[in-house]
């Protein structure tokens, strides 16, 4: 504590800072985690409707197709949601993420993948930003 004391003269304060950064980091994410999922409800009760308008005969292909696409991805949700019970989740989500990025598998939603590109959109504007000033 003595070196840490030494080499920052306010270390509560620098503390403090780490932690709030942390919180909003955190508050971010969860934000854009809660965009991705409303993305995704709003794919789905899409899905729900062409699927009913098929069983009519109103639906087009082209509205069918998307429609199969969105089951895919609602089924890639489920799957990752079997991973979320099991114990060391935080580990084993990664993990299965990690795996099947390597072996060339899209296991995340669309909904998912766009927010990873949203997430460094805004990381990428906020490092320009701080280089301009």
């Amino acid at each position: 504590m003595k070196i840490y004391h030494h080499t920052h003269k306010a270390p509560i304060r620098v503390f403090r800072i780490g932690r709030k950064r942390f919180s909003m980091r955190l508050k971010r994410d969860m934000l854009i985690l809660k965009e991705a999922l409303a993305q995704e409800k709003k794919e789905t009760k899409d899905m729900l409707v062409t699927y009913k308008r098929y069983t009519k005969k109103q639906a087009s292909r082209e509205d069918l197709k998307e429609a199969n696409k969105q089951f895919a991805d609602l089924l890639k949700g489920l799957g990752l949601g079997v991973f979320a019970v099991l114990p060391f989740a935080p580990i084993t989500i990664p993990l299965v993420v990690k795996l099947g990025k390597i072996v060339g598998v899209d296991v995340l939603p669309s909904s998912f993948n766009n927010m990873a590109e949203k997430k460094r959109l805004r990381d990428s504007a906020k490092l320009a930003k701080t280089k301009n000033n």
